[in-house]
């Protein structure tokens, strides 16, 4: 299944039954694991592992060089991808910029077109990221996190599990887990839809409307909700929200704002 006119080193590592298409080119370094398809005309160069059962999309650029004028490109950076993901059209994955460093992609994630990952990206599992998002350097993504199209991500910000981030909107503070992000760093609520998807129970939903309302509503800044927290209890979801918020110390967290009524927990 590979076409005559894609070009493979042949110290390139394949396994078995991947497909390959046509004009695709295929570098030294590259490792894709069995059931892998390469549309036609993608790039994979550099240092870049992948899994089994991905698929990359016409015209999708992976391992190239980090967009990053201090780059040395001499460096032996990765790019190192999980099982399972799709990979739309035109997508870029860019590799480490620091030396030994990676980008890392998990497993089942469904990427769609134009999308961009830049250098030492981390991206969890079973993410939905949407067409033309823009995730700069050091991003991270927590897992089942939906990314609506068009959205741009600062570098070293964080956007938790279980987030819904509204399309055509930009970031540079950290989104904690489980709530819905609208605009330029707000958050409306929790992503009451997408937690009752992911099976959490009634109680976790309201307990984590509660530590919402106590972190953003009360009228305390974000040390004295911490405080507040810390002599309370709290089940495993709300000390995760708690814990990345406690964590925020690059870019600080999103505010928030109730006059978006995408959810009733910001509103009552």
């Amino acid at each position: 299944m590979i076409h005559p006119t894609a070009v493979i080193d042949e110290a390139a590592q394949l396994g078995a039954d991947i497909e390959v298409g046509p004009y695709a080119i295929i570098g030294p370094h590259v490792k894709l694991g069995d059931g892998c398809r390469v549309m036609g005309h993608t790039f994979l160069t550099g240092h870049v592992t992948m899994g089994p059962e991905n698929v990359v999309g016409f015209g999708s650029v992976i391992g190239a060089d980090p967009q990053d004028f201090a780059f040395d490109p001499s460096t032996r950076s990765d790019v190192i991808i999980g099982a399972k993901n799709v990979f739309r059209e035109y997508v870029t994955i860019h590799r480490g910029t620091a030396q030994d460093s990676s980008t890392v992609v998990g497993d089942g994630n469904y990427v769609m077109t134009g999308v961009h990952f830049g250098h030492n990206v981390r991206v969890g599992n079973r993410t939905v990221i949407a067409n033309n998002v823009l995730l700069a350097g050091y991003v991270e993504i927590g897992d089942q996190a939906v990314l609506g199209g068009g959205t741009v991500f600062h570098q070293f910000m964080r956007v938790g599990r279980l987030c819904m981030v509204r399309g055509g909107t930009r970031f540079g503070k950290d989104i904690p887990p489980f709530l819905l992000a609208d605009r330029t760093n707000v958050v409306t609520g929790l992503n009451s839809i997408g937690l009752r998807r992911a099976g959490l129970s009634t109680e976790t939903r309201a307990e984590l409307k509660r530590l919402f309302r106590l972190l953003f509503a009360s009228g305390l800044n974000v040390s004295q909700a911490l405080e507040t927290a810390e002599s309370q209890s709290w089940g495993g979801e709300a000390r995760e929200m708690l814990q990345f918020v406690q964590d925020a110390k690059k870019r600080g967290i999103c505010r928030a704002s109730f006059s978006t009524r995408g959810d009733s927990s910001a509103d009552e």
